[in-house]
């Protein structure tokens, strides 16, 4: 999610019609960001079992880094691509493309810490993760997702570090004496295009795939030990009596919730890798990659920005019941049920961020047994 190289040029123009198809996409990615990542600050904040889940802490922090792409980043670059003109000053392009570089490298950091809190979750013992995942250490964590970023972006871009051996080659396509228009240049050197591009995807990226990997093998394990139970569980008679109904369902949601965290940095994968190969590959080819395929790679990384949370809807089943909450507004349908009914009171507790019904799912097992 770095806007490292984006050369557009104005020889590059778009006509009135593809103009107006931009406006129409841009404005629904902007729009799809917006509420979708409010969306998911809301229900975390109003939903009491979700902010139990610490997952959850990172979750809303890169919403809320999505969403001030969505705010401070993606309206300005939608501004200059269809009027083909920056009318904001080289001192707000500087700031402008900062905040671009700070809060896109903060979502994948974010997306590590997801990728390590679930490693820890999943593939160590509950004392383990504890011990691990303490809430200093999440805060330690989440602060650095946007510290980082701060010595890639606005220390590097304010100082100019980013240009040099290459501040003629700028100063051209900065300005456009045929059309008499100006442009938010921010084009990158060799050693800055690589040292930003590998502290802002390759490195995370790599940490993310190890430790999903580990995830996927544990995952497989847990689908053993669960067949195994099952068939430990059924006895001479038949009947279906499972000696660890608790152990049973934390294996299957923290499976699943692997399984969803995967895709979600899958898409992130295929929106940024395009863009950062590219940011990476350009410097070495004399800038030759056309300003229309950055700016298509660009905001294939931006539809990112707008993509979580609907991922968030469609496979994480207590987001998709708090979201239909707040859209509802609070309709009792779509509260959590009660497995004893609504007038029988029942305890919980969290297990590697999983919300279980304890004890009196046990008396009502006995009663039935009665």
């Amino acid at each position: 999610m770095e806007e490292l190289d984006v050369n557009v040029s104005s020889s590059e123009g778009f006509g009135i019609a593809e103009k107006i198809v931009l406006l129409t996409f841009i404005s629904a990615v902007i729009l799809m960001a917006i509420l979708g990542n409010l969306l998911v600050m809301v229900a975390v904040c109003r939903d009491r079992q979700l902010r139990k889940i610490k997952t959850n802490y990172f979750i809303v922090s890169l919403a809320f880094a999505d969403l001030l792409v969505s705010v401070l980043v993606m309206p300005f670059g939608a501004i200059e691509l269809v009027q083909d003109n920056w009318i904001y000053g080289e001192m707000f392009c500087l700031v402008r493309t900062s905040l671009d570089v700070l809060l896109t490298t903060a979502s994948i950091l974010h997306l590590c810490c997801i990728s390590l809190d679930r490693y820890y979750a999943i593939c160590c013992q509950p004392l383990v993760y504890r011990n691990k995942m303490t809430p200093l250490r999440i805060a330690v964590m989440l602060g650095g997702c946007w510290v980082i970023p701060t010595f890639i972006s606005f220390l590097p871009i304010m100082q100019g570090w980013n240009s040099i051996g290459i501040i003629d080659l700028i100063q051209q396509r900065q300005f456009n004496k045929a059309s008499n228009s100006t442009y938010c240049i921010f084009m990158v050197n060799k050693p800055y295009a690589i040292t930003c591009s590998v502290v802002a995807f390759y490195i995370p990226f790599l940490l993310m795939v190890l430790a999903y990997y580990r995830i996927y093998i544990t995952a497989r394990e847990h689908a053993h030990q669960i067949r195994v139970l099952q068939r430990a569980g059924t006895p001479a008679d038949g009947r279906q009596h499972p000696p660890d109904q608790h152990s049973t369902h934390r294996m299957k949601t923290e499976t699943k919730a692997a399984k969803t965290l995967c895709i979600i940095m899958g898409c992130f994968c295929l929106c940024w890798a395009p863009f950062f190969v590219t940011n990476i590959v350009d410097p070495f080819i004399n800038y030759t990659v056309p300003g229309k395929l950055w700016t298509a790679f660009l905001w294939l990384g931006y539809i990112n920005s707008g993509l979580n949370p609907f991922l968030y809807a469609f496979l994480n089943k207590s987001f998709r019941r708090a979201f239909l909450i707040i859209l509802c507004c609070g309709d009792e349908r779509y509260r959590r049920p009660s497995i004893l009914g609504q007038t029988v009171p029942c305890s919980t507790t969290t297990i590697n961020g999983s919300t279980h019904v304890l004890r009196n799912g046990k008396k009502r097992r006995r009663n039935r047994a009665r």
